[in-house]
């Protein structure tokens, strides 16, 4: 595999270049902090920008448990190789109520350490990655647990992550200072 870009293609929008309405829409973002360099990158692409926010705001405050939603992003930026993802979620993830140990542990999903009830949204997630759909058994573990709203929002939640984990890559955006990345995982 060709390495990732080890610096922005597109770098983020400098405040003195921005138009009123792009400085406007960057103010109204809450998750990350408005200067945060995902929203800055891709502000410069403001009307594409303008209606992604809102479904990003929706995946984060829909009807799926915060800590499974997490759970979900950060397995998903694990497998995508999406750092900057990773780096932004950690944080979120905290405040979801997974710590340290389970958030160490994300990359490792088949650990034994994973209750039955992370297990299945760490297969849910890998399953979409790998093969696009959720396999039989893995659903049925689902729809004992979620209603029939949380089960269209969970792969609608993975496949976002995936879309915005193939733009942070391609895009090169840099980690925000005080991130840190990817733990380290042996092999």
């Amino acid at each position: 595999m060709e390495p990732r870009p080890t610096a922005p293609r597109i770098p983020p929008l400098a405040p003195a270049d921005r138009s009123p309405s792009a400085q406007s829409l960057l103010e109204g973002v809450v998750v990350a902090g408005s200067e945060a360099n995902i929203f800055t990158t891709l502000v410069r692409a403001e009307g594409l920008t303008r209606r992604w926010l809102p479904f990003g705001g929706r995946l984060l405050n829909g009807k799926l448990p915060a800590r499974d939603r997490e759970l979900l992003i950060l397995r998903t930026a694990w497998n995508c190789r999406a750092e900057y993802e990773w780096a932004q979620h950690v944080g979120l993830a905290r405040a979801a109520g997974l710590n340290d140990v389970e958030i160490a542990r994300v990359p490792s999903s088949q650990d034994p350490d994973w209750g039955e009830r992370d297990q299945v949204l760490l297969d849910a997630a890998d399953e979409l990655h790998a093969s696009w759909c959720v396999s039989a058994d893995t659903w049925q573990a689902l729809t004992d647990r979620y209603d029939e709203q949380q089960l269209i929002e969970l792969p609608m939640l993975v496949g976002h992550y995936h879309m915005v984990a193939m733009t942070l890559n391609t895009l090169g955006v840099a980690l925000d200072d005080g991130l840190v990345g990817f733990p380290d995982v042996p092999d």
